[in-house]
This record gives C-alpha cells, sequence and structure tokens, in this order.
C-alpha cells in the first residue's frame, strides 16, 4: 500500500518557505525511498580570510615553487595544507 503524500504548498517567499520546512515533517510530502544522492560538482566551497606570518625566505621559495607550476602562489599554500591535513586525518 501507497502512503498518499501531501502536496507542497505555493510560498510567496523564500522565508515563508524556510519557515515551512522548519517545522514539516518532510516524510508526508515525498517519498525518501525512492530518493538518489545528487552531487553537484560546480560548487565552490565558502572561504575565509586569515592572515598568516612566515619568513620571508619561506614565502620566496613558495612563490618560486608556484611560479614553477603556473599557479598563483595562494593556491599552492592551500594545495599544500589540504594535502598535509589529508595525510594527519590518515594517520589517525
Amino acid at each position: 500500500m501507497r502512503k498518499k503524500l501531501k502536496t507542497i504548498p505555493k510560498f510567496k517567499n523564500e522565508d515563508e518557505e524556510r519557515t515551512f520546512w522548519s517545522k514539516a515533517d518532510t516524510s508526508k510530502y515525498f517519498d525518501w525511498s525512492k530518493a538518489e544522492r545528487v552531487i553537484f560538482p560546480n560548487l565552490k566551497p565558502t572561504t575565509e580570510s586569515i592572515s598568516l606570518r612566515m619568513p620571508g625566505y619561506l614565502l620566496v621559495r613558495i612563490k618560486e615553487l608556484a611560479t614553477a607550476r603556473d599557479v598563483p602562489y595562494q593556491s599552492l599554500i592551500k594545495m599544500f595544507l589540504s594535502d598535509k591535513v589529508k595525510q594527519e586525518l590518515r594517520r589517525t
């Protein structure tokens, strides 16, 4: 026996919709057994600006490496940090 799902109401704006879904039981509106995992490959993670102090010689070396790889030096720093964090997380 299939459960009859409720019809999703029309909303005047996003705030009204947000308020509705924050209180509604979604299982009354969707058959979650038919849900499929979705990947959004073009979404970029939000970034946060930080200030980082490092020795001048280290920054010069990083910029040299970035130039050799033809990438911005800040992007290279993020790649290095990401790789190292993944490596450390695998250890634990």
